[in-house]
């Protein structure tokens, strides 16, 4: 099986605006987001579908996306931290974390974000700080 993106910028071979990770789990900035403090949170394990990873594994990448998630809320003050699960783009597992005010926020057909890599820098810095894992 080919690598996935994912799993080239889990090996390091893709640069990345890294969030936080551990043995299982990479969490990073979404280099086209649909708001700032958009993370995706993928397991280092390549595997196409998310509802295909064993029940004990998707509970552990809930568990590790939630801790980025406090992050992501702490870093950017919102309503909420929206959770979405595509799984179209990428075959490889991963979800979505964006801070939201309101159920519109988290429209993926709505334009992109367009941000420099100093303010990626700046808001994986912001989050990475607040998360605790």
């Amino acid at each position: 099986m080919e690598d996935t993106i994912f799993t080239k910028i889990v090996k390091g071979e893709i640069p990345c605006y890294k969030i936080a990770e551990n043995d299982k789990f990479f969490a990073f900035l979404d280099i086209s987001p649909i708001a700032e403090g958009h993370t995706l949170v993928i397991t280092k394990l390549q595997n196409d579908y998310i509802f295909d990873l064993p029940d004990d594994m998707l509970g552990e990448m809930m568990v590790f996306a939630k801790k980025v998630a406090v992050g992501i809320k702490k870093a950017f003050p919102c309503n909420r931290v929206g959770v979405a699960v595509i799984g179209i783009d990428v075959p490889h597992n991963h979800i979505h974390l964006v801070p939201i005010n309101g159920v519109g926020d988290l429209d993926f057909k709505k334009e992109r974000v367009q941000l420099t890599p100093e303010q990626f820098q700046d808001i994986a810095r912001r989050i990475s700080s607040e998360v605790v894992l």
